[in-house]
């Protein structure tokens, strides 16, 4: 999703920018009733089809961030019932966001932290931080995947870990620790929200919502870890590539994912012999499809019974953290 059409609002003259963000909005859900019903002026904001996320009129932006800048409070520049309206729309915004750790902040602090968010595009294969490396960026996910990968002998990586739309990718930065001891590499092609590590961190001592999610988030995914090194030490290839599908399907819109066997086998750290033995046999159970690269799980209840019990142990850790 472009932000162009939110920075010239921002930078430009008003009715420039107004202009410029409906003719965006227009040609990205034309002939929608949710289009009519946003130049009627009946609804503040719309939501992008390609990500999930609210995008918010300008008038409406101005109405949330009217409240509170650098400390300060400032009239409300949208009209209309003030306080209330601002209070609606930041719900909006917040229940619109599809990570769901951004959806856990209240209202208020959300708003304060989305007009310092950018929308990014990860591709596949790509690397966001490297072990060592400073982690200049945090990352919330939408609709894309990160793989936690352990490096050994400066080239052999083993994955510990997966961040999807649940939580984020930088999370050490609330320990106050900046480099990163993990490479963090893109394995599900789509958009983030990402914000620089300075600016995070201001946002993170400020906001307690914050504060509260993060720390939930890191503890959930501490326990995933954990688990996922007791599951590559004793269970067999099979019901670890099971697991591995089914939380990887948990944290994508769809369960159709393009993997090759050789990738498979790094992220579950085996040979890849034992990877296709695996796919074969949950193949011919009939639980997933395999072809040219492309793996669809086709039966996910048979899929669960398969995996080992590390899937739904992980599944419960994660749900109880989020909503502690």
């Amino acid at each position: 999703m472009s932000s162009a059409p939110l920075l010239t609002a921002q930078s430009a003259s008003d009715q420039q920018a107004e202009a410029a963000f409906k003719d965006w909005v227009h040609r990205l859900v034309k002939g929608t009733a949710e289009l009519r019903a946003f130049e009627a002026g009946q609804i503040d904001a719309i939501m992008d089809p390609a990500t999930g996320s609210a995008i918010l009129a300008p008038e409406a932006r101005a109405a949330l961030q009217g409240h509170v800048v650098g400390g300060r409070k400032r009239p409300n520049v949208s009209g209309g019932s003030g306080r209330t309206k601002a209070s609606r729309i930041a719900a909006a915004a917040r229940a619109g966001t599809p990570n769901r750790l951004l959806a856990a902040l209240p209202a208020k602090e959300y708003v304060r932290l989305l007009a310092c968010l950018e929308v990014v595009k990860l591709t596949y294969g790509e690397v966001l931080y490297e072990p060592g490396e400073q982690m200049r960026h945090v990352y919330f996910p939408s609709d894309c995947l990160v793989s936690l990968l352990t490096v050994v002998d400066g080239h052999r990586a083993l994955e510990v870990g997966l961040v999807g739309r649940e939580g984020m990718v930088g999370a050490r930065l609330a320990l106050g620790i900046a480099d990163s001891p993990i490479r963090a590499l893109v394995q599900g092609t789509g958009t983030a929200l990402k914000i620089g590590s300075a600016r995070f961190l201001r946002e993170f001592r400020r906001s307690p919502g914050l504060q509260r999610a993060v720390f939930h988030f890191t503890d959930a995914l501490m326990n995933q870890v954990a688990q996922t090194a007791a599951c590559n030490r004793f269970h067999v290839v099979e019901a670890r590539l099971a697991r591995w599908l089914l939380m990887t399907r948990e944290r994508l819109p769809s369960g159709e994912f393009h993997l090759t066997h050789e990738f498979l086998a790094d992220m579950l750290g085996v040979r890849r012999v034992g990877v296709t033995s695996a796919a074969s046999a949950l193949q011919r159970r009939n639980l997933i499809r395999y072809r040219r690269g492309t793996i669809t799980i086709v039966d996910q209840q048979g899929l669960e019974a398969a995996s080992c019990s590390c899937y739904q142990r992980v599944r419960v850790m994660g749900l109880r953290s989020s909503n502690s």
